[in-house]
């Protein structure tokens, strides 16, 4: 159930910092971050990359939802970023410059880590989980079951699939509740996590 006096809603470009932050501490310990960016100054790198595919991917090219909490920070403790088959991300925007100054000593291997799970993404256009995460004292209070379903309701709305993919075991039953199903599964090269690609057909409507 989620908790009490939060909302979910349609993000804003006001609150891009406060999403940045979120999924910053969301992320913190995720091993698929831990292996792609770099250990110096990792939270702020990590807070840098959500940032940018926020503002410069997720909000121009497709939707993103966020949980309001009043006892959240800047009171948003969730957010899922999608992008939707609508529109068409300019590729570019996955090697912009910047990206690579994130990541730090770590660039090559988020490229490896990329060209991994890259055979299993779907061919058909498909509604995308691009991020979900919740501000960690305040996971288990349904906010990420919350920020997830208005993406999987305009995709089923669509009749389009959607797709994710993670790097935690425990988020695959977290998804799997929600109709995803495990499509492929990837080991990142030179001991990098394992990541399981997941897919959900879409729901009937009416």
């Amino acid at each position: 159930m989620i908790e009490n006096d939060s909302a979910v809603r349609l993000a804003t470009p006001d609150d891009l910092p406060a999403i940045a932050d979120t999924l910053a501490a969301a992320f913190h310990d995720y091993p698929w971050m831990r292996w792609t960016v770099a250990a110096d100054g990792h939270t702020n790198r990590v807070r840098c990359l959500q940032l940018y595919f926020t503002e410069r991917i997720g909000l121009p090219y497709g939707r993103v939802w966020v949980a309001e909490s009043p006892g959240a920070p800047d009171g948003i403790a969730a957010v899922a970023v999608w992008t939707t088959p609508a529109t068409r991300v300019p590729a570019e925007l996955f090697t912009a410059p910047e990206l690579d100054a994130y990541y730090g000593d770590r660039a090559a291997h988020a490229v490896a880590a990329e060209q991994a799970v890259a055979p299993y993404r779907p061919s058909a256009p498909s509604w995308f989980l691009a991020t979900i995460g919740v501000r960690p004292e305040h996971q288990g209070r349904g906010l990420g079951a919350a920020v997830l379903r208005p993406g999987l309701a305009e995709a089923d709305a669509e009749g389009s699939a959607a797709y994710l993919e993670t790097a935690d075991e425990r988020n695959v039953r977290f998804y799997a509740h929600h109709g995803f199903e495990v499509t492929g599964e990837a080991d990142v090269p030179d001991g990098g996590p394992h990541a399981w690609c997941m897919t959900r057909r879409p729901a009937p409507t009416g």
